[in-house]
C-alpha cells in the first residue's frame, strides 16, 4: 500500500512539474506581447491635476523672470499661490509615516516664500524669494512621491554674486537662467544659458 501511495505522490509531483514549467515559459521568447510593469499610483487625478496647475504658474514665474518683467512676475506669483490653494493636501493623511506633517512643512516655506514675492518692488528680492520656493519645491517632490512629467532640477552657480549659487525647477533640460536672465545690468544676456542640470524630479 505504501508503494502505492508512493507511486501516485511522485506522479502528481511530475505533472504538477510539467505544467508549471509550461506555464512559466508560455511568455518568453516571441511567443506574445510582454506584460507592462504595475505602476502603483498614490495620489488621485485632482492631486496629480492640482500639482501640475501649480506647477504651470511657477514656469511663468520663471520666465517672466529670465525677462526680467515684475510686473509678470507678481502675476505668476499671485496665480501660483491661488493654485497652491487647490492641492488637496489632506490627502496624504492617508499615507505612512507622518509624510503629512513632513510635506505640509515643506508646502508652507514654498507658500510663504511665493506670497513674499507679491510684496516685492525690486527685481532681485523677487530672485531672492523664488529662490527660496524653489529650495522648498525640490524636498515636497521627494516628500509626496511625485507622479508627473520629468522637472529638472537646474543650477545657476553665480546667480548673485561670483560665490553665491540658486537653484530652480525647470519643465525642460535646457537651461534657461532666471536669477541672470535676458537683461542683466552687467551681463547683458551672455548669461541666460550659465548652469547646469543637477537633478531630474520624476514619478518613483
Amino acid at each position: 500500500m505504501k508503494k502505492v501511495l508512493l507511486v501516485i505522490l511522485i506522479v502528481i509531483l511530475a505533472v504538477a512539474g510539467y505544467v508549471w514549467y509550461k506555464f512559466s515559459n508560455a511568455g518568453g521568447g516571441d511567443h506574445g506581447p510582454k506584460q507592462q510593469a504595475l505602476i502603483l499610483k498614490r495620489h488621485s487625478d485632482t492631486f496629480n491635476l492640482a500639482v501640475t496647475a501649480a506647477m504651470n504658474a511657477y514656469f511663468d514665474m520663471s520666465a517672466a523672470l529670465v525677462d526680467a518683467d515684475t510686473a509678470k512676475v507678481k502675476a505668476s506669483a499671485g496665480k501660483f499661490v491661488q493654485l497652491l490653494d487647490s492641492i488637496p493636501m489632506g490627502e496624504l493623511q492617508k499615507d505612512t509615516a507622518n509624510i503629512y506633517a513632513i510635506a505640509m512643512s515643506t508646502f508652507d516655506g514654498i507658500k510663504s516664500n511665493a506670497q513674499s514675492i507679491l510684496t516685492m518692488t525690486d527685481l532681485q528680492e523677487m530672485r531672492k524669494d523664488f529662490s527660496m520656493v524653489s529650495e522648498n519645491l525640490y524636498p515636497f517632490f521627494r516628500i509626496i512621491n511625485y507622479e508627473g512629467e520629468n522637472m529638472y532640477w537646474q543650477n545657476c552657480p553665480m546667480a548673485f554674486g561670483d560665490e553665491k549659487e540658486a537653484n530652480w525647477v525647470s519643465k525642460t533640460k535646457e537651461v534657461v537662467n532666471p536669477y541672470l536672465g535676458k537683461n542683466h545690468p552687467e551681463f547683458k544676456s551672455t548669461m541666460l544659458h550659465c548652469g547646469m542640470v543637477k537633478d531630474t524630479i520624476k514619478a518613483q
